[in-house]
């Protein structure tokens, strides 16, 4: 949910509306400026590229196919698009790199006139390149490691460079595959931090088979989570509207953590 959510009068929501700037959330996702890379397209992307500035994107990745995550897929119409042919202009055309499971689904995206990759790739706002596991984007090597959730699968993306690693797993984790080398001792380990268990919107307490449950870890969980697999350092990114915490909140207990932050829209982070 973005915060302040529509019609919402909650105190996370009225904060958010009386301050502005970083006490507001938009969707998920993330810019890699080295290769100009984009992760994901929730529905406020074109808002996100306009705010950060952003003047090129050459790659597009997908963590996954829930609505949040590929809302804003038009996007790279709206990028490409020159008006006077209907086609692209062929210098910003986008490559989108699709792990195989997610290639194989990504037409279930459609609109009223069909699976929307179709009509993208025939006017070349796109050029669809699906991979097994590993890919490389430039001087990037990309590993996606799928989070086995049956027919909804998820990936969690690792980025390697010369030097550093970057393990990106926003959303739907659990199990995480923390016995693959490739998410050991990440330079920064990007992360959902899961669930809070107390202080949640309408006192609400979760049970034990809520459905959250299944896709998700406690806060607990996922602060052990980290420590298993030695990150270096960890941010915390899809801070939900329901957990009932602002900015402020987010920033105090980020000082009780040792080697862990919590993102906010337009967070820069050098690796």
């Amino acid at each position: 949910m973005g915060i302040p959510k529509p019609l919402c009068g909650c105190r996370i929501c009225t904060e958010a509306r009386e301050k502005g700037g970083r006490y507001r959330r938009t969707g998920p996702s993330a810019f890699i400026h080295d290769e100009h890379v984009l992760i994901d397209t929730p529905a406020d992307v074109c808002a996100q590229i306009n705010r950060c500035e952003l003047t090129r994107i050459d790659h597009l990745l997908f963590t996954h196919l829930d609505p949040d995550h590929v809302e804003g897929f038009r996007v790279v119409e709206q990028i490409a698009l020159d008006f006077r042919s209907w086609e692209a202009y062929p210098e910003k055309r986008i490559r989108l790199h699709l792990p195989a499971a997610l290639d194989e689904r990504i037409r279930e995206i459609r609109s009223i006139y069909g699976p929307s990759i179709d009509f993208y790739e025939r006017q070349g706002f796109v050029e669809r390149v699906a991979f097994d596991e590993t890919a490389r984007i430039g001087g990037l090597h990309v590993t996606a490691i799928p989070v086995d959730r049956g027919a909804q699968t998820a990936f969690v993306l690792v980025f390697e460079d010369a030097g550093n690693r970057i393990v990106y797993a926003p959303c739907d984790i659990k199990p995480f595959p923390e016995d693959r080398l490739e998410v050991q001792r990440a330079d920064l380990l990007v992360i959902q931090p899961g669930i809070f268990e107390d202080g949640l919107k309408h006192g609400f307490h979760y049970p034990a088979s809520h459905i959250s449950r299944q896709t998700l870890y406690t806060f607990e969980e996922t602060l052990a989570l980290a420590g298993r697999i030695a990150a270096r350092q960890v941010l915390f990114v899809h801070l939900e509207e329901y957990w009932n915490r602002g900015f402020d909140d987010y920033r105090a207990l980020a000082e009780t953590l040792p080697n862990a932050r919590f993102a906010y829209d337009g967070l820069t982070v050098r690796v």
